[in-house]
C-alpha cells in the first residue's frame, strides 16, 4: 500500500510544544504561517551590503584653521 501526504503520519516531532497544550489545528496554523514566511524570504542575500558612514573625522584630513565664527 502506497502512502499518500494525507495518510502518512509523523514518526518523529519537528514541532514541540514548549509550554501549554496544543491542539492539531494550532500546530498546523502556526507550521503554515512558519513554511510561508520561510518560502517568502529572499533566496540569497544581497552580496554588496554599503557600509554606514563614521561619525567622526580624522583631524589630519582636516584643511587646518577654522575660524570661530564659522558653520563648518
Amino acid at each position: 500500500m502506497t502512502e499518500t501526504p494525507e495518510t502518512t503520519a509523523m514518526t518523529s516531532a519537528d514541532i514541540r510544544v514548549e509550554k501549554g497544550l496544543a491542539d492539531p489545528e494550532e500546530v498546523a496554523a502556526i507550521t503554515a504561517v512558519l513554511l510561508a514566511r520561510a518560502a517568502a524570504r529572499p533566496a540569497e542575500a544581497p552580496t554588496h551590503r554599503p557600509r554606514p558612514r563614521a561619525g567622526w573625522r580624522r583631524l589630519e584630513r582636516e584643511g587646518g584653521f577654522r575660524a570661530p565664527h564659522s558653520w563648518h
